[in-house]
């Protein structure tokens, strides 16, 4: 039986993507960025609504079995601007849109995602408030996408909520992690600028496969990286070239400018994965940064998947998105829930 879904707060269509390889019908979204929605609509179809959500009405929602989707999250984000439990963030208040859309469709069950910070906010109190008062049952836990045949340790609160026995999340997968060289490893020298994405329109596949022009001493900082390495082997090798910000701050982060090993998963994989100074980014054994194939498929988006926008607006629908096999190991543990729900009851 196919069940169908409506993604609220969609973006490029992560979620969607992983419900749809769990055997989903897409048959609705909302998004409000242009270009993501764009994005979207390429991959599947024109039902995707391309606006606020608070000015989608409610004889607009269509019933559906499954409501999922991932409100804004830069209040609960670390990255973030976030004050107190960031529960004052305006954008944080769009979790009452999310329950509204709840309580028109009355799906059987919904998926909400977002950053782990959430199930420590009062907005999530408050969204679990409302949701038990209109009938779900709900279990929520923070998912680390590499025990879910992803190639990347990125973690996801998931909250799921069930109307037809006890919610149920996906178990972490027996199978060995997938690493870098899995999901990149296949890929040729990246050549070109990316001139595709400055024409506008849809692109896909090696079109996206391009890399930058970085300066000739930051190709010299890259060189003396190695595999697992960051931003302290640079200060360590060679002080002359190490910016004094880094100088001036021996301590934090070990991810930035950091190297990728090809054994490994790679670390989360964010909107600005095309700057070594922001992140694990540079390719493990090249001496740039990422291009924007290469995140996608680590976040394991099919290499055909159709984007539009400009890089800039691209790289942050890829580094926003959920990834497919994170969202496609949820889409199966509700279809378990869907299909035997008097097992969910028991």
């Amino acid at each position: 039986m196919t069940y169908t879904v409506v993604d609220l707060f969609s973006g490029a269509g992560g979620m969607t993507a992983g419900f749809v390889a769990g055997g989903f019908e897409p048959i609705f979204a909302v998004e409000v960025d242009a270009d993501a929605a764009e994005t979207y609509r390429a991959n599947f179809g024109p039902h995707v609504v391309e606006r606020p959500i608070e000015s989608v009405r409610d004889e607009e929602l269509p019933h559906a079995e499954v409501v999922i989707g991932g409100p804004p999250c830069q209040g609960f984000s670390p990255l973030g601007r976030m004050t107190g439990d960031g529960s004052n963030s305006a954008l944080n208040g769009l979790w009452r849109q999310y329950a509204r859309a709840l309580a028109v469709i009355e799906p059987s069950v919904f998926v909400l995602e977002n950053v782990p910070q959430l199930l420590g906010s009062a907005e999530y109190r408050g969204l679990v408030r409302f949701v038990e008062d209109l009938g779900y049952r709900v279990e929520a836990a923070t998912l680390n996408a590499a025990q879910h045949n992803v190639p990347q340790k990125r973690r996801r609160a998931i909250v799921v909520g069930s109307r037809i026995g006890e919610p149920r999340l996906p178990q972490p997968s027996p199978s060995t992690t997938p690493s870098v060289l899995d999901a990149i490893g296949h890929l040729p020298t990246p050549v070109g600028g990316g001139e595709e994405l400055r024409r506008g329109g849809h692109v896909s596949g090696h079109d996206l496969h391009f890399r930058r022009n970085p300066r000739p001493i930051s190709l010299k900082r890259y060189r003396l990286i190695p595999a697992g390495g960051n931003r302290f082997d640079l200060m360590r090798r060679s002080p002359g070239l190490t910016p004094r910000c880094w100088l001036d701050k021996p301590t934090g982060s070990t991810d930035v400018f950091g190297r990728l090993v090809w054994t490994e998963p790679a670390l989360t994989i964010r909107t600005e994965f095309f700057k070594p100074e922001k992140g694990r980014y540079l390719h493990p054994d090249q001496d740039r940064a990422i291009t924007h194939l290469e995140a996608a498929l680590l976040q394991t988006f099919p290499e055909d998947f159709v984007w539009s926008g400009t890089k800039l607006s691209v790289a942050r629908q890829i580094g926003n998105a959920v990834p497919v096999r994170l969202a496609e190991a949820v889409a199966r543990s509700v279809r378990s829930m869907l299909n035997e729900p008097e097992l969910g009851a028991a």
